[in-house]
């Protein structure tokens, strides 16, 4: 693991590291917060997981949301959304949504994505391997979040994985891709016309099949230009009620899909984490201190 980068934020350390990843065949870059800590303390984890066209910076720097982790001595780790670098296949005409940052979280089977496009593997097994190795984590307690593909990645690891994540939230995730246009051509590029393999990552589908977590914290913003066509709230909402699951869906008066509306709200998240993570607020207030 490369160090690229720290810097001192609330008493943590704020950093950007890069290795060589066997699930993907490239270089990746994630950045990793980890609060003031007593010497041997281990911390909890919060995983989150970015949008289309995004890199581990849009979170790292727009985020804000070392002062909560700061208080609740929460390590936050922050991935990039797809492989890159010379020779990984990208989408043909340059669109955002397919291809180089634009991962979907999944592991692909078709060619030529086949090769680097394994985000799930990177994401639920080789990086959590790493942190784990690298970063004073407890990886007993870990919870997981996301935005937009972030948001779906979140949401299918966390309904997959409910012994692993002790929590799971979004904001203005993609619910059901398998429904909406975004979906269709990332499941088509990657997985093919195996709608099996589709419904093993769409988060209404896994709930629809039998996945099951106690709760959900989803913010959607009502001003948000995708909501209607892309990310379609309401089809969650109809699957937790179904299946019994306590989904917090707040939907944000004149927000967009933007970091701002992500900002706004990242407090609030992560002090939903905190409490399922089972961290003593006073416990955060001395850590801050050291």
């Amino acid at each position: 693991m490369e160090t690229l980068s720290t810097s001192l934020a609330f008493g943590g350390v704020q950093g950007v590291y890069r290795h060589t990843s066997a699930a993907t065949g490239t270089n990746m870059t994630f950045s990793v917060y980890v609060p003031a800590h007593a010497k041997g303390e281990k911390l909890p984890v919060l995983w989150y997981l970015s949008g289309l066209n995004c890199t581990h910076a849009n979170v790292t720097e727009k985020g804000e949301y070392r002062h909560a982790c700061a208080e609740f001595g929460l390590i936050l780790v922050a991935p990039d959304t797809s492989p890159r670098g010379e020779g990984v296949p990208d989408d043909p005409g340059g669109a955002y949504d397919f291809g180089l940052g634009a991962g979907f979280y999944v592991d692909a089977t078709e060619p030529p994505f086949a090769a680097n496009y394994r985000m799930w593997s990177y994401v639920t097994e080789e990086l959590p391997a790493l942190i784990a190795a690298e970063f004073p984590t407890d990886m007993d307690r870990q919870s997981i979040f996301g935005h937009s593909m972030g948001g779906h990645g979140a949401l299918t690891i966390g309904l997959t994985l409910p012994d692993r994540f002790r929590a799971v939230s979004a904001f203005a995730p993609i619910v059901a891709p398998g429904q909406v246009p975004w979906g269709h051509k990332a499941f088509s590029g990657y997985l093919g016309d195996n709608r099996a393999a589709w419904r093993k990552h769409d988060a209404v589908a896994l709930i629809e099949d039998g996945a099951r977590r106690k709760d959900l914290l989803v913010d959607q913003g009502d001003a948000d230009t995708f909501l209607g066509e892309q990310l379609k709230p309401n089809l969650l909402a109809e699957a937790c009620s179904d299946a019994g699951i306590d989904l917090t869906l707040r939907m944000q008066p004149g927000y967009d899909h933007s970091y701002f509306f992500i900002s706004t709200f990242m407090e609030d998240h992560i002090r939903w984490h905190a409490e399922r993570l089972e961290i003593a607020p006073e416990r955060a207030v001395e850590n801050v201190e050291l």
